[in-house]
């Protein structure tokens, strides 16, 4: 079934709403719902000059569809009230978009609120009532730098190696302030590297944890925008807040024994930077920036690390520090520091927030005095202990993804980079193995709690060792943390096994949402670039992705080496495997960058990314065809995880042509149809190469004729219309015939293959691969108690993690091809939908739900 969004805005999704509902012929007028400005409801601090706005219309019958909108933008909600706009009314406007409209009002002002609404008219000319009202409130705007000035401790770095595994207890920073009368509107915009907490009068100062969001620092820094009215008053206050190392201060440990994230990422010591504007009740505004009257101390953390965890001294504690009235005498001045280089602007992205707790399952003493919980899940967050016991008790807590044999416990699937005794490496100071732990160490008198700060762990068991007694399980409580990003879609079926599948990939998705889409929450960390090329789609029809993954697209972009090639990670970490030299990445993993940027347009009607990074897109494909070999990419990393022989040609090539292909599209709906004509005139002779190089046109196989072979081709539209059936058979029988109905596909092959045989007409063949639970596959998974996705298809108890996203495109299958729900490859924003499920095997229902841009 499909719905012609090119001129009925969202017919489609008013259609699923009203289709059981008696027709009229007097259809209520519709009605707006939703109001969202780039992305976000009522947005705190936007640096964008043009911001964009969407919207969604509800309303019973069929065939509706917006005809016209009109928005008005004012600087106070009264004037709204009055139904006028002195910042920007559009006027009527004859048109359906309702996705992403740019304001193009009077310029913004920094720091302002603007109030907005919008009404439609529907097909029948009617107009709706007006939506409520909506605001945005705008950030420093471009004058972060001016108004943000870094401040530190001035304490010196480690001159030796050795020296930074030394105790560098986390720096404390505060300042008092006087307000002549009460607030009545307050901001306070901040941040620190490489991570901070802010405290005002005693008190944390919102929920994001593990701020800013991880950046190449040196092209981009975030801050954040908080409202802090409520926590002031009249009289003296405090401003304080924590600083923690981050990506900005990580260790020299050589991963792998050869990768100092030193050598790659703009580093140094731990800095802030902050600006409170107060506006109180007498008139007067008070105004207060980082600068060299702040006071500095050493804190109770005396190590944080992203990797390592956490060491706290609770007796190195200074109670009421954050608090006026304190005496700072002791404390030295801060100093002014520079910047790491990267512009200042608004973090859009969803914040990392804590996402709920979890209760341990059980706890065991697996030796005398060691005990084990099993938290019943493998996710990513913090372990909070209680405990209760004298001064100076050291209790520690390691974390891993499994156990061993004995019941003790096996960090060597979350051990940072390899760093583990039996592997070779110069690992110098860096502890063997370098595994995930916090050290509580006790101030005795009662009862106490510990949280970390400044880490996070991915694990299902923690080891508890030096606890003064035998704990219980209500001495540990797991914290989830992940991005704040907003429930899109659920699935369920009568497949209690898919159900299952599901809800791993599901846990899995949230475990690598922490700032970048992670390839694990262990022993990497890393925005790895062919994760999001496999797992998107999946992402995306659990989770509302748009600003994350507009911030992974610039992540990228920041990454660009000079020849315009991109790299595998971003931010750039110094890995180049597979790559095609100057640092650049696999081609498939530099395919995330147009890739993404097709999945916010066709999702989102994100077309702003597309012209944002046109430029950055063209170099990279002007790239690509320099390393060609007359258009064939010999060299990369192919199908990652693939059982079969990887046919690292014939997916290079693919690549390529996916490439240019993209490129050409993006051209072509921006309006360049001089550079929409040159790159749809490579993509054609690249896959014509292509077709010469690997296509038996007799046969329909491609190169091998493995799964991956086959699907790759299918996938990416590189087999003549002609042997499409032909190659679909062969695909078939690599499958049933080859594998005896086994998958022997990789991170990319798995996700195009269960697409291709379902537009095939094969979809049973999908369900058979989905649905086995023996060597490999999810359901293999599931019966080794995997409660996340595994990074290979065979189990692994040394190297491969246990939480990996991809091979989560399996979710994107049931919400497409069991649900049916597809937005059609030309949809803007899924303004054209194609409806196709697929009733297979035993399945007796399913129920797919998807809340869409529209």
């Amino acid at each position: 079934m499909r719905f012609p969004g090119r001129r009925c805005g969202a017919a489609f999704s008013l259609f699923l709403l009203g289709a059981c509902a008696t027709f009229t012929l007097e259809a209520p007028p519709l009605r707006v719902r939703r109001l969202r400005c780039e992305y976000l409801v009522n947005p705190l601090g936007l640096d964008v000059e043009r911001p964009r706005l969407s919207w969604v219309l509800e309303g019973g019958g069929r065939g509706r569809f917006q005809r016209a909108f009109r928005i008005l933008v004012a600087s106070n909600p009264s004037i709204l009230d009055r139904d006028e706009g002195d910042l920007w009314d559009s006027g009527k406007v004859l048109s359906a978009r309702s996705l992403n409209v740019p304001y193009a009002g009077k310029p913004l002002l920094p720091r302002r609120r603007s109030w907005w609404k919008v009404r439609v008219w529907d097909e029948s000319g009617r107009p709706s009532p007006w939506s409520r009202t909506a605001w945005w409130e705008t950030g420093l705007l471009g004058r972060a730098e001016e108004a943000l000035a870094w401040i530190g401790d001035g304490r010196p770095g480690p001159r030796k190696e050795k020296e930074f595994y030394d105790e560098d207890p986390a720096p404390l920073f505060r300042r008092e302030f006087f307000l002549p009368s009460e607030p009545v509107r307050a901001r306070l915009y901040i941040t620190g590297l490489g991570y901070y907490e802010a405290r005002l009068n005693g008190k944390k100062v919102g929920r994001r944890v593990l701020d800013p969001a991880w950046t190449s620092y040196g092209k981009r820094v975030f801050y954040s925008v908080f409202d802090v009215k409520p926590l002031l008053g009249k009289g003296w206050n405090c401003l304080g807040a924590l600083l923690g190392n981050g990506w900005y201060n990580p260790l020299p440990m050589r991963m792998w024994g050869w990768l100092n994230l030193r050598d790659h990422l703009v580093t140094g010591r731990p800095r802030l930077a902050a600006r409170l504007y107060v506006e109180c009740a007498d008139g007067e505004t008070v105004s207060l920036g980082t600068d060299g009257k702040w006071k500095t101390a050493p804190g109770p953390i005396l190590k944080n690390n992203v990797y390592l965890g956490e060491v706290y001294d609770a007796r190195r504690e200074v109670p009421g520090w954050d608090k006026p009235g304190f005496d700072d005498r002791g404390w030295s001045p801060a100093v002014s520091v520079s910047g790491p280089g990267g512009r200042l602007q608004a973090q859009a992205q969803p914040p990392i927030v804590p996402r709920g707790e979890i209760p341990p399952r059980s706890v065991t003493e697996v030796r005398p005095g060691i005990f084990i919980f099993d938290m019943g899940i493998n996710f990513a967050g913090w372990a909070r202990l209680r405990v209760k016991g004298p001064r100076g008790t050291r209790v520690r807590l390691r974390f891993g993804e499994l156990l061993h044999s004995d019941g003790t416990l096996n960090v060597l699937t979350s051990t940072c980079g390899q760093i583990k005794p039996n592997r070779k490496g110069p690992w110098k100071y860096a502890p063997v193995p370098a595994c995930q732990s916090d050290t509580y160490i006790l101030k005795g008198g009662g009862m106490e709690t510990f949280v970390p700060r400044f880490t996070f762990h991915g694990f299902r068991y923690v080891e508890v060792t030096g606890f003064p007694g035998r704990p219980g399980l209500e001495n540990i409580r797991g914290i989830r943390l992940a991005a704040a990003v907003k429930e899109a879609g659920s699935f369920s079926c009568s497949n209690e096994l898919f159900n299952r599948i599901h809800r791993m990939c599901r846990n899995t998705f949230l475990n690598n949402l922490f700032g970048v889409q992670s390839d694990c929450p262990t022993r990497e960390r890393f925005g790895w670039g062919g994760d999001p090329v496999s797992s998107s789609g999946a992402f995306i029809f659990n989770f509302d992705m748009a600003s994350f993954y507009e911030k992974v697209v610039r992540d990228f972009a920041d990454a660009a080496r000079p020849s315009g090639g991109l790299t595998d990670t971003a931010p750039y970490v110094g890995i180049d495997l597979g790559g095609l030299g100057g640092g650049t990445g696999a081609i498939g993993w530099q395919f995330t960058h147009p890739w993404l940027q097709y999945q916010l347009y066709r999702f989102y009607g994100d077309r702003g990314i597309l012209a944002e990074q046109l430029e950055t897109t063209k170099r990279l494909v002007d790239f690509l065809g320099s390393k060609s070999k007359g258009g064939v990419i010999e060299k990369g990393i192919s199908d990652h995880e693939s059982l079969d022989p990887k046919p690292a040609a014939l997916t290079g090539t693919a690549f390529h042509f996916a490439h240019a292909s993209l490129l050409a599209r993006f051209a072509r709906i921006l309006g360049r149809e001089d550079a929409a004509g040159r790159y749809a005139s490579r993509t054609e002779e690249i896959r014509e190469v292509f077709r010469a190089r690997f296509l038996n046109p007799e046969t329909g196989i491609l190169g091998a004729g493995t799964q991956a072979c086959q699907a790759f081709s299918l996938f990416f539209g590189l087999v003549p219309s002609a042997v499409r059936s032909a190659a679909a058979e062969a695909m078939v029988r690599a499958v049933v015939a080859d594998h005896q109905g086994r998958l022997a596909t990789g991170m990319f092959g798995t996700w195009m293959l269960l697409h291709e045989l379902s537009r095939a007409g094969r979809a049973d063949v999908a369900f058979q691969l989905v649905n086995q639970r023996t060597f490999p596959g999810w359901g293999y998974m599931l019966e080794r108690g995997a409660t996340a996705l595994w990074e290979h298809w065979a189990f692994s108890d040394d190297t491969f993690s246990h939480d990996h996203p991809m091979f989560g495109s399996v979710d994107a299958w049931f919400y497409q091809w069991l649900g049916g729900i597809q937005p059609h490859p030309e949809a803007e924003g899924m303004d054209d939908l194609v409806l196709r499920p697929q009733a297979v095997g035993d399945l007796k229902w399913v129920k797919a739900r998807y809340d869409g841009a529209r």
